[in-house]
C-alpha cells in the first residue's frame, strides 16, 4: 500500500476540534502510507495502547488517558485513517481491513511501541489483537473489552448495525455514539463526536467499517482473523477481560466468554455494570481503575 492508492483525502478543519469538553491533548501528527494520522502520546514508561472502535476516535478514552498516565504508564492512542484528527480517504472502497493493519503496524513501528498492554474494543478488537498476535515479542498484555473474534460469526445486533450504516451512509455520528451508552450525552460531548465528520465525504471511512466486517467464513479477513483467533488460543501472556452488561452488538456474558473460553491466560471476565457499546464513555474512569489495579496485582 502506498500514497498512490490515496485517490481523494479530506482533512477536518482544525476549528472543529477547538475546546472540545474534557479533551486538552494538543494535536500530534505522523505520516503513514501517504495519510497524516493523528495520535495522542502522553507519559512515560511501558506504554498502554488504546485502540478505538466504530465511529469514534480517540476522544473516547479521554475519561481513561489521564488516570493511566498519572499511574506511570505512557499512553498512546491514534486515529484511525478515516477518523478523528487523521485524514479520510473519502473512496468507501479504499478502507479495508489490510490497509488498517498496515497504517496501524506503520505507526507503531514510528512511535517505537515495546512491552505494550494494548487495549481493544469493537473495531479495535481485530485490528489492535492482528497487531498484537503479529508482534508477540513487543506486547506484554491484552485487555479486550466489548468485541468479537470477526470470524465470520456475527450476532442478529450486528447485522441490524450493519445494514442500518449501509442504508444510511451520511450517518449521524454523536447521535449512534449517544444511542450506544447508558450515559445520556451532554450536547457538547455529542458534538464532539461530531466534530471530525462534518460533511458526507468525511464519513466514509465510518460508513465503510460495518461492511468490512466479514459475515462468513468465505468474507475478506475471515481467514486472517481465523489465524489471529488460532494464535490466541496459545497466547501465554496476561489478558483482561472487561465487558459491559448492556450491549446489544456484543450481548453480555456470551461475547466475553467466547475469550474466557479460548485464551488460556484469560480468567474470568470483568463486567462493567451500568454500561452500554461505548463502555469508555460509560464507565471510563472506573475502566482505567480495573486496569491499573490488574497491572499492579
Amino acid at each position: 500500500m502506498s500514497g498512490d492508492d490515496v485517490v481523494e483525502v479530506y482533512r477536518t478543519p482544525d476549528d472543529r476540534f477547538v475546546d472540545l469538553p474534557g479533551w486538552d491533548h494538543e494535536p500530534r501528527y505522523l505520516e503513514s502510507h501517504g495519510l497524516r494520522i493523528h495520535y495522542v502520546d502522553v507519559g512515560s514508561g511501558d506504554p498502554i495502547v488504546l485502540f478505538h472502535g466504530e465511529p469514534t476516535w480517540s476522544y473516547l478514552y479521554r475519561k481513561m488517558i489521564g488516570p493511566l498516565a498519572a499511574a506511570g504508564h505512557r499512553v498512546v492512542a491514534f486515529d484511525y485513517a478515516g477518523f478523528g484528527r487523521s485524514d479520510k480517504p473519502t473512496d468507501r472502497q479504499w478502507y479495508t481491513f489490510d490497509r488498517h493493519s498496515a497504517i496501524t503496524a506503520d505507526v507503531l513501528d514510528q512511535l517505537g511501541v515495546a512491552r505494550a498492554t494494548v487495549v481493544v474494543q469493537d473495531w479495535g478488537g481485530p485490528i489492535g489483537l492482528r497487531w498484537a498476535t503479529d508482534n508477540p515479542e513487543r506486547v506484554q498484555r491484552l485487555v479486550i473489552m466489548n468485541t468479537g473474534l470477526f470470524t465470520g460469526r456475527v450476532s442478529k445486533g450486528f447485522l441490524a448495525w450493519r445494514a442500518f450504516a449501509e442504508a444510511n451512509p451520511d450517518m449521524e455520528i454523536g447521535r449512534i455514539i449517544s444511542g450506544g451508552t447508558v450515559t445520556d450525552l451532554a450536547p457538547e460531548v455529542v458534538a464532539a463526536y461530531d466534530a471530525p465528520f462534518p460533511t458526507p465525504e468525511s464519513k466514509a471511512g465510518a460508513a465503510q467499517f460495518p461492511l468490512i466486517v466479514p459475515i462468513s467464513a468465505q468474507s475478506v479477513g475471515a481467514q486472517v482473523l481465523t489465524q489471529v483467533s488460532d494464535a490466541l488460543s496459545r497466547w501465554d501472556k496476561p489478558v483482561l477481560l472487561a465487558f459491559s452488561d448492556s450491549d446489544p452488538v456484543f450481548p453480555h456474558p456470551k461475547s466475553g466468554q467466547v475469550f474466557t473460553d479460548l485464551i488460556p491466560t484469560a480468567g474470568e471476565q470483568v463486567t462493567i455494570a451500568g454500561a452500554a457499546h461505548f463502555l469508555q464513555e460509560d464507565r471510563g474512569e472506573l475502566i482505567a481503575d480495573e486496569i491499573l489495579r490488574w497491572l499492579q496485582g
